[in-house]
């Protein structure tokens, strides 16, 4: 029996003969991220426009830069080869469209040599509802919703954005976050104030935050708070990433003016009962810095080290609330992760939108 596909690009109709072949002819037309994708035969591409609501025609929104027109059937078919199930479809969708949001400047990080990945934060009761995971292997396999929502910006970006390894993707190293990276907060499990909630969200709406993002630095510390912040912050200011190295930096008496970063801490809730997230982010702040002495051996800093210039510091951030501060994560031990963004010579924000 033949099935039709439709590309993500253009409007193509392909025929095959049985789902093995669909598989060869979706990596026959680049359609894949190097792993086999389900077939978007037109039948299954429908059933995710029914799930939604929307016509395939609606525009998600544009890429002026490489002429890219962002539909909703676009969307719907990179979904169906990641993956996904029908009712992922919404939140694909506000990531998609937060991604596409000239704010969140697609263009930089997807093009860099940087390599950074669109890290998808989810929000709200859909993670209850499609079981996103928010505790244990965070950004590890094992979960459909995280996987394949994940993927499907991925393939997203690939074939409807042009964002090509070798042609405008032009990433030196790369990561695995840029197969999938999409995780959710356990945000019913903290008294934290939810992260979409901060960000001028009601808790009973669901939310989708994209953030251009290197791969996920583990962090592993015991004890009190104070002695766990401490060595976050010593892993956030280490030489090589965005912040402290790469880039380019702007007045001195302004400090590096950075970008963003993202921090998950894990563990039990209990541990931080006596800590908000405002003082969390208040003391990593106050923290993640690095001395003058370091920044000039680094070359970020002109001139040559000079005496007392390993005693001034300079903070890596511009301000506290640029730490983008998530409880998630298994609850066995205290473990954190550090999440630079992507280097900021043309700056990339993180944008959330809700989930309709």
């Amino acid at each position: 029996m033949s099935e039709q596909g439709d590309t993500t690009t253009d409007t193509t109709t392909v025929q095959w003969a049985d789902p093995l072949e669909a598989v060869e002819v979706c990596y026959d037309l680049g359609w894949t991220d190097g792993l086999p994708v389900v077939p978007p035969t037109a039948r299954r591409v429908g059933e995710f426009l029914e799930c939604v609501g929307r016509s395939a025609d609606e525009v998600v929104g544009e890429i002026p830069e490489r002429r890219r027109v962002i539909t909703v059937g676009k969307v719907a078919a990179n979904a169906v080869m990641a993956g996904c199930l029908p009712q992922y479809l919404p939140v694909v969708l506000a990531a998609t469209e937060a991604m596409l949001d000239p704010v969140f400047n697609l263009v930089g990080p997807s093009s860099s040599m940087g390599g950074s990945a669109i890290l998808v934060v989810v929000n709200g009761p859909v993670v209850r509802e499609l079981n996103i995971n928010s505790r244990n292997n965070l950004f590890g396999p094992g979960n459909r919703a995280n996987a394949t929502i994940g993927r499907s910006i991925r393939l997203i970006l690939m074939n409807a954005c042009a964002a090509i390894p070798g042609l405008f993707d032009r990433s030196v190293i790369g990561h695995p976050g840029k197969y999938s990276y999409c995780i959710a907060e356990a945000e019913t499990e903290t008294h934290w104030e939810p992260f979409h909630v901060e960000r001028g969200f009601g808790p009973d709406q669901s939310t989708a935050t994209v953030f251009a993002a290197e791969s996920p630095r583990q962090v592993r510390a015991t004890g009190h708070p104070e002695s766990i912040l401490y060595a976050i912050a010593d892993a956030a200011s280490s030489l090589g990433t965005s912040m402290s190295t790469s880039g380019s930096v702007g007045d001195r008496s302004a400090g590096l003016r950075q970008g963003q970063i993202g921090v998950t801490i894990a563990g039990a809730s209990s541990l931080w009962k006596d800590w908000t997230k405002a003082q969390v982010r208040e003391y990593l702040y106050a923290n993640i810095s690095r001395s003058v002495g370091d920044l000039k051996e680094a070359g970020v800093l002109p001139g040559d080290p000079e005496p007392g210039d390993e005693a001034e510091f300079v903070p890596l951030l511009p301000e506290p609330e640029d730490i983008l501060l998530l409880f998630a994560g298994g609850e066995e031990s205290n473990m954190a992760s550090v999440i630079p963004s992507w280097g900021p010579k043309v700056a990339s924000t993180a944008v959330t939108k809700p989930v309709r």
